[in-house]
């Protein structure tokens, strides 16, 4: 089972459940969790191979992970705490783990709040995954990993973000940095069912300003979907939960407590 930890209110039986991005862990959400434990019972989890969760002997002989198979890591744990619904918060590709657990179990989930958000890959970031591809079994991967953070993340203010998810990818294991990266050949079909379908569960998008690869088809899908809203942080890029956490906190929590019980 995935490494997990909680911190328990007994003034709400509301559940607010952390999912990081690939490359990161659950320390991403340090400056998160004192105010949301204020408010609610929170769940933060490290994603396979990341942070604690150390890969297992059987995935030694997996080579391929697939979105419902990561998806299906969160569903274990939220079954073993006897979590019967939660508000569930991402950052990046934590995002799409995130709307595909609405998809596969929409009964586990009261809300989204989803950073830094990835519902499209535009023709840059395409063309970024197809040469990371081609490179990563000769490139060094923290090398290709930095790169992605760069252009991700370009601006001076985005250094702290850099850094933190540089930090987190270097404890990934060579093998491990290439399964997720294989995720990326069945990204494109999922993202177009999420951009398509309207779920109707109440999701806020928060979007940095600068976070120029993916803003725009957040915009879009915003319009279309009747319980979407979105929030945009100035002067912050990609990661707002790092870079903007009093911002992020403060409408995050004012989201989630709005949502009809």
């Amino acid at each position: 089972m995935l490494h997990h930890y909680t911190y328990l209110n007994e003034n709400t039986t509301k559940w607010v459940s952390f999912v990081h991005g690939a490359g990161g862990s659950s320390s991403i959400w340090f400056r998160q969790i004192r105010a949301f434990k204020k408010e609610f019972n929170v769940l933060v989890l490290d994603l396979r191979g990341h942070g604690n969760s150390k890969p297992i002997l059987k995935d030694t002989f997996n080579e391929i992970y697939t979105f419902d198979v990561i998806t299906d890591d969160i569903i274990e744990v939220l079954e073993h705490l006897k979590i019967k619904k939660s508000h569930f918060i991402g950052i990046s590709l934590g995002t799409i783990l995130i709307r595909n657990l609405a998809e596969k179990r929409q009964d586990l989930v009261e809300s989204m709040v989803m950073g830094g958000a990835i519902l499209k890959l535009n023709v840059r970031s395409q063309i970024l995954m197809r040469l990371g591809s081609i490179f990563k079994s000769v490139v060094p991967y923290m090398l290709l990993y930095k790169l992605f953070a760069f252009i991700i993340m370009p601006k001076k203010n985005h250094k702290e973000s850099r850094i933190l998810f540089a930090n987190e990818a270097k404890k990934l294991y060579r093998k491990e940095f290439i399964r997720w990266f294989k995720l990326t050949a069945e990204i494109n079909p999922l993202l177009r069912l999420f951009r398509a379908k309207d779920i109707q569960i109440p999701t806020l998008y928060v979007m940095g300003a600068q976070d120029h690869l993916f803003l725009p088809s957040i915009r879009r899908v915003v319009k279309e979907h009747v319980q979407s809203s979105l929030y945009v942080v100035e002067n912050c890029g990609h990661v707002v939960n790092v870079e903007q956490p009093e911002n992020f906190n403060i409408k995050a929590i004012e989201f989630l407590k709005a949502v009809p019980s």
